[in-house]
């Protein structure tokens, strides 16, 4: 296991970051970050989705080079402008997408030594067979026990856990003196995770800086010495041991008082449409029963990993739960695939609309009629003018943005994307309407016209899910609140018998 050498320089060294700050045209994301991140300890950051975390990190590691402020080093002042000065400056960061890292189509083996080829240190020309004893050197890092078969593989045939190992290794082997780790748990099982654990204590006994990004409260309070809180660009918190997570969870999801509820008063539905009996998300999270009842909205809040996108995807048919059964209208309900699930009209907006459901050059009538093509169709014959006419009533509905319903729908603001998106979904009337995260990446015009539309569909008796990392969302669209944190159910109330400080507050607790 990893040893740091005397000359490492990790020891007695630590990055300061003054005035540090990033816009991407008039939208700025950094606004003026001053941290000091110290040798010898896990310095932990939590933030919610666009807080600057990502943006903060690759001005650490060199991705980006546009910032303002100044990076100092051994007291000194640097310039990260590439990821070679960084590394050169002993930071080496681990990126959440594990395919950032990973080059396909390469050996293993070529993945653990890609910088020392990369950078002439290890010859191009080499054979793979010359390869597989400095890649054992590398591996051998983390006690990475890799046989030659696999070191001779593709590396997209290792389990993504292996392939994180793999990165991490290739990081340590520099001997960094700052360690960046992006969410560095979300690949891994329990008992890998335990492994990445002990290994960042050595490095911290060891010297090294660790920076240690994650939204999972339980791994923070028992890995990190100290707890950072970034929103809007801002470092809003900074404790020591022991943390105040009802403190850092006020700070990090932190609302307008002065906001305006959609909600008129509570709908509350009578009729049980849905239930969900021993439902699992998590292979060590625990069973749990849910009703979702017609005619309300149930907002399922939580931190990004808590659940929200698994339960989303078990209903919708994406993914089956760890364990559980469902019961829709009385009938067994188990969705093999998304179209079993529409059949049933159940319907899911999801997380990545683009990823998920825009397909380039696609228009915004093909977006709306996609799901109901039959409805367009005549003796399997794709009718135009029946499909414009339901591109031109989800505009005229849904208050799309746009010249017509010949427009690209990728030509359309990420608002009006999500109104076509949500539009070509609600204009049916469904009986289970899930809507993942709806809300992110569009402004407070489009959130406000997107959640009236998803009152007024519960209103007609529908079953509104809404996932949402964001509680100023679930305040302004919920009835009811579901929380979940690491795949457990935590609290189930209307909003009528809860209030914020509760909702935190449970969210907070700590397994």
């Amino acid at each position: 296991m990893y040893e740091a050498s005397e000359r490492g320089p990790g020891v007695g060294s630590a990055v300061e970051m003054r005035g540090i700050t990033m816009a991407f045209g008039p939208n700025a994301v950094l606004k003026g970050i001053d941290l000091v991140i110290e040798p010898g300890k896990v310095t932990a950051m939590l933030g919610a989705n666009g807080a600057g975390k990502s943006t903060l990190i690759k001005i650490l590691s060199g991705v980006y080079n546009g910032y303002g402020g100044t990076v100092i080093i051994d007291g000194a002042p640097v310039v990260l402008d590439h990821p070679t000065t960084a590394r050169r400056y002993g930071i080496e960061a681990v990126h959440q997408k594990i395919a950032d890292g990973v080059v396909p189509g390469l050996s293993v083996a070529e993945n653990l030594l890609f910088e020392g080829i990369v950078n002439n240190h290890v010859s191009r020309a080499a054979s793979l067979r010359s390869l597989i004893p400095k890649a054992r050197e590398v591996a051998a890092v983390l006690d990475l026990d890799w046989s030659t078969e696999v070191l001779r593989s593709d590396v997209h045939e290792l389990p993504i856990a292996e392939q994180q190992m793999l990165l991490l290794a290739r990081a340590l082997v520099n001997e960094p003196r700052l360690l960046i780790l992006d969410e560095p748990t979300s690949a891994l099982s329990e008992t890998e995770a335990h492994r990445l654990f002990d290994v960042i204590r050595q490095l911290r006994d060891a010297g090294v800086a660790i920076f240690y990004i994650s939204h999972r409260i339980g791994e923070i309070d028992s890995i990190a010495d100290r707890l950072l809180v970034l929103r809007d660009g801002v470092v809003r918190s900074d404790q020591g041991l022991p943390f105040d997570w009802n403190r850092a969870l006020h700070e990090m999801l932190a609302v307008d008082e002065s906001e305006h509820s959609l909600r008129s008063g509570d709908l509350r539905g009578t009729e049980e449409v849905l239930r969900l009996e021993g439902v699992q998300l998590f292979p060590k999270s625990d069973p749990f029963d849910l009703s979702i009842r017609s005619g309300e909205v149930t907002g399922v809040f939580g931190l990004l990993g808590s659940g929200g996108n698994e339960l989303a995807h078990g209903i919708f048919g994406v993914d089956p739960f760890q364990a559980g059964e469902m019961v829709l209208r009385g009938k067994p309900f188990a969705p093999k695939a998304p179209a079993d699930a529409i059949a049933s009209e159940v319907y899911m907006v999801p997380r990545d609309r683009v990823a998920g459901t825009i397909i380039k050059d696609w228009t915004v009538s093909m977006i709306s009629t996609f799901p109901f093509l039959n409805d367009v169709c005549r003796l399997s014959v794709l009718n135009p003018a029946a499909e414009n006419r339901v591109g031109r009533s989800v505009i005229a509905e849904f208050d799309v943005v746009a010249q017509s319903e010949a427009d690209p729908v990728i030509s359309l603001s990420g608002g009006n994307q999500q109104k076509v998106v949500v539009g070509r979904w609600l204009r049916k009337q469904p009986t289970v309407m899930v809507l993942n995260e709806p809300f992110q990446g569009v402004d407070v015009g489009a959130r406000h016209d997107l959640a009236e539309k998803a009152r007024e569909v519960a209103a007609r008796g529908c079953a509104v899910l809404v996932m949402s990392t964001d509680l100023e969302e679930i305040m302004q669209v919920s009835d009811r609140v579901v929380v979940l944190a690491d795949g457990n159910l935590r609290h189930d109330a209307y909003l009528s018998e809860t209030g914020r400080d509760d909702i935190l507050q449970r969210l907070s607790e700590v397994d």
